[in-house]
């Protein structure tokens, strides 16, 4: 996000959202989530404001769940 960010000011090459998302898509929610407060960046888009967060969330249910069944084995 801070890269992308540093590029939009400067008007370079920007990385596509759809590459942001399958990050956040492969694990990388959190730090797209972290990215998008730490540097305000796409946060007006809804994507990222609403979608990231649900995946965000999707991901921690699924860890706490595997993490219960690995203990409760």
């Amino acid at each position: 996000m801070a890269g992308d960010k540093k590029r939009a000011r400067s008007g370079a090459w920007r990385i596509p959202e759809n590459n942001m998302m399958l990050v956040a898509l492969a694990g990388g929610s959190v730090g797209i989530y972290l990215g998008l407060r730490l540097f305000r960046h796409k946060t007006r888009h809804f994507k990222f404001a609403f979608i990231v967060p649900v995946i965000l969330s999707v991901q921690i249910v699924a860890a706490l769940w595997l993490i219960w069944k690995q203990v409760s084995a």
